[in-house]
C-alpha cells in the first residue's frame, strides 16, 4: 500500500531534479503519442529537438529564430513568476500580451508616415501601459471586492481576444489593404519598426529586454526588502502578515509587472517578428510563458533556461509538421506534457512515498 508522507522540508535534491526529469517523460510520452500517429517516434524527437540547433539545413533560419521565439516568453514568465512566488495567479498574461501589442501598435499608427526616433520608445511605453492597465482590472477587483484573479484575468483573455478582432477589422485596419484585415506592416517602416540588432542572431529590443528582466527579477528577489517580502507572502502568508507585508499593495505591485512586462513582449512581437495587428496575432505566448515559469522553478536563471527550450519546441514542432506532417495538436499537446509531468513530479519535492500501512500512534 502507497502513501505520501510530508516531508519536513521540501527536498532540494527533487526540486532540482524535477525539470529534468519532466522533460524526459514528456519525450517518452510524446514519442509514443507520435508513434500512435504512425510517425516514427525517434525522428520526430530528434527534429524537434536536435535539428533545428545542428541540420545545417535548418541550422540557418532555425538559431536566429530560437531567441525570437525566447524572448516574449522569457519577458512574460517573468512577471508571472514574481506572482507566482506570492501566491497571486495571473493566468491572463495572453491578454495583457494582446493589449499591449493594440496600445503600442496605435501609439505608432496615429504618427504614420512619420519616421521620428522617438516613436518606437513611445510604443514601448504605450505597450507596457496597455499591459499594465489590463492586469490592473483583476487587481482592483481582488484588492476591492475579494474576487478570484485566476478566473478574472482568464476571462479577460477572451474579451482581448475580441477587442484584437475589432482592431484587425476596424479601426486598426490598414486603409490601403483593399479591405482585407490587418493593420499596415510596422516592421516594414522606419520609426516602428523592431528589427535585428545584431543581424543573423534574431537579437532584437525584446529579447535585450528579457535580458534585463531576468537580471532584475533576479537582483530584486535576491538583494531587495521587496523580494523577501515575495518570497515570505507566498511560503507563509501568516508570517508575512506579521512582518507587516502590505497585501494589497504587493497584489497591485506583482499583477501590475506582470502585465507590463507582457504588455512590452506584445509590443516587440508586433512591431519584429510579426510585423501588425491581425486577427491570428496572439499564438499563445501568454498561456505557454506559465509552463516556462514553472519549469525554471520560478528563478529567473531557470526561466531564461526553461524559455530557450521551450522556443526549441516551438522551432522543432514547426519543422516536424512541415516534414513528418504531424499535427499542430499534437504538438501542442506535447508540450502541455511538459507542464503536467512537472507539476506530478513536484509532489515529490514535499512528500515521500511510503509502502505500507501506517503505524497507528
Amino acid at each position: 500500500m502507497f502513501r505520501l508522507e510530508k516531508r519536513p522540508m521540501p527536498s532540494r535534491v527533487w526540486i532540482v531534479a524535477t525539470p529534468v526529469i519532466a522533460v524526459i517523460l514528456t519525450m517518452i510520452a510524446g514519442g509514443i503519442m507520435f508513434a500512435i500517429l504512425g510517425q516514427d517516434p525517434v525522428e520526430a524527437i530528434r527534429i524537434i529537438f536536435l535539428d533545428p540547433l545542428f541540420d545545417e539545413r535548418f541550422a540557418s533560419f532555425s538559431r536566429p529564430q530560437l531567441l525570437v521565439k525566447a524572448g516574449p516568453l522569457i519577458l512574460i514568465a517573468i512577471g508571472l513568476a514574481l506572482g507566482f512566488r506570492a501566491g497571486i495567479w495571473n493566468i491572463g498574461a495572453e491578454g495583457q500580451y494582446i493589449i499591449g501589442a493594440i496600445c503600442g501598435a496605435a501609439f505608432g499608427l496615429a504618427f504614420y508616415p512619420s519616421e521620428n526616433p522617438l516613436i518606437f520608445p513611445g510604443m514601448v511605453l504605450a505597450g507596457l501601459f496597455g499591459g499594465w492597465a489590463w492586469a490592473m482590472i483583476p487587481a482592483v477587483l481582488r484588492t476591492r471586492f475579494r474576487t478570484n484573479e485566476i478566473l478574472v484575468s482568464l476571462l479577460l483573455v477572451y474579451v482581448a481576444e475580441a477587442i484584437l478582432a475589432s482592431a484587425a477589422t476596424g479601426f486598426l485596419r490598414n486603409p490601403d489593404g483593399r479591405g482585407f484585415p490587418g493593420s499596415r506592416n510596422l516592421s516594414q517602416h522606419p520609426g516602428t519598426d523592431n528589427l535585428e540588432l545584431v543581424a543573423g542572431t534574431g537579437m532584437h529590443w525584446g529579447v535585450v529586454a528579457a535580458f534585463i528582466a531576468v537580471i532584475f527579477s533576479y537582483v530584486l528577489l535576491n538583494r531587495h526588502l521587496m523580494g523577501y517580502q515575495i518570497k515570505l507572502a507566498g511560503q507563509a502568508p501568516r508570517a508575512a502578515k506579521f512582518a507587516g507585508v502590505n497585501p494589497t499593495r504587493l497584489i497591485v505591485l506583482c499583477l501590475g509587472v506582470s502585465g507590463a512586462l507582457a504588455g512590452m513582449a506584445g509590443l516587440f512581437e508586433v512591431a519584429g517578428p510579426a510585423g501588425q495587428i491581425s486577427i491570428d496575432f496572439n499564438v499563445g505566448y501568454g498561456f505557454t510563458a506559465i509552463i516556462v515559469a514553472f519549469l525554471g522553478r520560478l528563478h529567473p536563471v531557470g526561466i531564461l533556461l526553461a524559455g530557450l527550450l521551450m522556443a526549441l519546441t516551438y522551432i522543432g514542432g514547426e519543422l516536424a509538421q512541415l516534414m513528418l506532417g504531424i499535427p499542430a495538436s499534437a504538438i501542442q499537446a506535447f508540450q502541455g506534457m511538459l507542464l503536467f509531468f512537472l507539476l506530478a513530479l513536484d509532489v515529490l519535492s514535499n512528500y515521500r512515498v511510503r509502502i505500507g500501512r501506517e503505524v497507528a500512534a
